[in-house]
């Protein structure tokens, strides 16, 4: 049976019928495959958090954090499906200040819980990608 480490550092979204990506557009692809990214970092997140202590502290510390971990992918779906240009980067820039807001919360659980260092690691490492990804479309459309 698969611990809650495998949960966090074991699952990768995939397409996993070829042809089906085959039929979908280049640019389709991309999008649907970074909310399928942010959907997994929120449920490894979640998968930490349900082996976290439920203390005082601990508690505070994950409502917090699934609170932004899941904003980052909700966010960026619904940049997805902006107005338009200036909606899409207003809500692109929301998901990326989500990702800094979850990194500044997995630093304070880290603290909390030295024992889930690897699993934190992780998810920090994630986090900065994801941020990363997000800033490089924000600038892309801005500069269009």
């Amino acid at each position: 049976m698969p611990n809650q480490t495998d949960k966090i550092t074991n699952s990768k979204p995939q397409i996993t019928d070829k042809t089906q990506a085959a039929n979908i557009p280049k640019t389709q692809t991309n999008y649907r495959d970074l909310e399928e990214r942010t959907l997994e970092f929120a449920k490894k997140v979640i998968y930490l958090c349900k082996s976290l202590p439920k203390n005082t502290i601990g508690l505070e510390l994950i409502k917090q954090i699934i609170r932004s971990a899941c904003s980052v992918g909700a966010n960026y779906r619904e940049a997805n499906e902006a107005l338009g240009k200036k909606d899409f980067v207003h809500r692109l820039r929301i998901s990326r200040k989500e990702a800094k807001e979850t990194t500044h919360w997995l630093e304070l659980i880290l603290e909390a819980n030295p024992e889930f260092k690897q699993q934190i690691q992780i998810l920090i490492k994630e986090t900065q990608e994801l941020r990363n990804i997000i800033s490089a479309i924000i600038d892309k459309a801005n500069a269009q």
